[in-house]
């Protein structure tokens, strides 16, 4: 891999590219460590300033969008992709323009494409809002994913959401990377939860906040739930009309980075992500990390978190939400420590940094040599 250059094509440079942007970096973080030249390529926004001291270090190339925001349009990426003098493209991402630039420069140059579509294929995402990806599907993302040399899914589930859009299709299976472990946790934090992520209908956050009210009086007294995240206008205020007036065991932070969020993990008991839709969530491999158990929905595809005891299954319904934060917080500390223990094991081995980043290195050289 060495002295290769490798596309790491998106929509956004930016945390308005949500967990996609994390991944770009962490991908970018990954190849550098390979030896290769990262060369992460997207269309300009707004919050890309930002966000560009994230990106010091890389080489990263911007086009200039032009028309509806919602569709990363941009008429230089075919110029800047062939500029780039890329030795492999991997495209992060589906449902926008850059997939039908990823596909022309993989025809026309014959060079391998990896496409990356980090849960955009999860059928709770293909048939929501089925009828604006229909046109997306006809005028360029099939033809795009039949360009593509092979597919990267995080999960078995991602993998067979791919071979059913693309039947025969090379899929590479392999996990988001968490963090390096950090110090083991000596006491129990007091009774709170948070969750961090994308403020967005499927993360289900309103059902979240309902659970909450529902267990409050069967929790702790000091029990606080703590909500972080990012969104656009109408998913913030949709969380705000979920407010009531007088609950005051319940707080929106808005948006952390870096040492805030790592300090929201630290003072948190468990880590909450009843969400509707994912691919593989990297806060759940961060709250892991930071040696914060987990109570998650089976979308979230991380079994082996409840096998080894890291993690608490819920329903993505009020009432099964709430149940399980009743009994997680009636949780023993002796209890919870095992928990944490097992959690952080699992941050450290399977999705540890050496075991992917192997996967990796044998992925991208097996591509480049074809």
């Amino acid at each position: 891999m060495t002295g290769k250059r490798i596309g790491l094509l998106s929509a956004w440079a930016s945390r308005a590219n949500g967990g996609i942007f994390e991944a770009v970096i962490a991908q970018a973080d990954l190849l550098r460590s390979l030896g290769a030249i990262p060369v992460v390529i997207a269309v300009e926004d707004e919050a890309h300033e930002k966000d560009r001291h994230r990106l010091e270090g890389f080489e990263v190339r911007l086009a200039r969008r032009t028309g509806p925001k919602v569709l990363a349009y941009s008429p230089e990426l075919d110029g800047i992709l062939a500029d780039a003098k890329l030795d492999l493209l991997h495209l992060h991402g589906i449902w926008q323009f850059p997939s039908h630039a990823a596909g022309k420069w993989a025809r026309r140059t014959g060079k391998p494409m990896l496409l990356s579509p980090h849960g955009m294929l999860d059928p709770w995402i293909t048939r929501r809002n089925r009828w604006k990806k229909l046109p997306a599907r006809m005028l360029w993302e099939h033809r795009a994913w039949r360009s593509a040399n092979a597919f990267h899914a995080l999960t078995e589930a991602e993998a067979h959401d791919s071979l059913r859009e693309v039947p025969g299709m090379l899929v590479s299976i392999i996990p988001n990377m968490a963090p390096p472990p950090g110090p083991s946790r000596t006491s129990m934090p007091s009774a709170s939860a948070i969750y961090l992520g994308r403020i967005h209908e499927k993360k289900n956050i309103g059902a979240l906040i309902e659970a909450w009210r529902l267990a409050r009086p069967h929790l702790p007294q000091d029990a606080h739930l703590t909500i972080a995240g990012w969104g656009d206008d109408a998913s913030i205020d949709a969380l705000n009309r979920a407010f009531v007036a007088g609950e005051d065991s319940i707080d929106f932070v808005g948006t952390v980075f870096e040492s805030q969020k790592a300090a929201l993990f630290d003072m948190a008991r468990f880590f909450v992500l009843p969400t509707k839709s994912e691919g593989l969530p990297v806060t759940v491999l961060e709250a892991w990390a930071a040696g914060t158990p987990t109570i998650m929905t089976e979308a979230c595809h991380l079994h082996g978190g409840y096998a080894e005891g890291a993690a608490i299954a819920c329903s993505t319904e009020p009432d099964g939400i709430a149940a399980k934060l009743v009994e997680a917080f009636a949780m023993t500390e002796t209890q919870w420590r095992a928990m944490s223990r097992a959690a952080q094991r699992l941050a450290g081995e399977t999705f540890g940094r050496d075991a992917v980043l192997a996967q990796w290195e044998a992925t991208y050289a097996a591509l480049i040599r074809g």
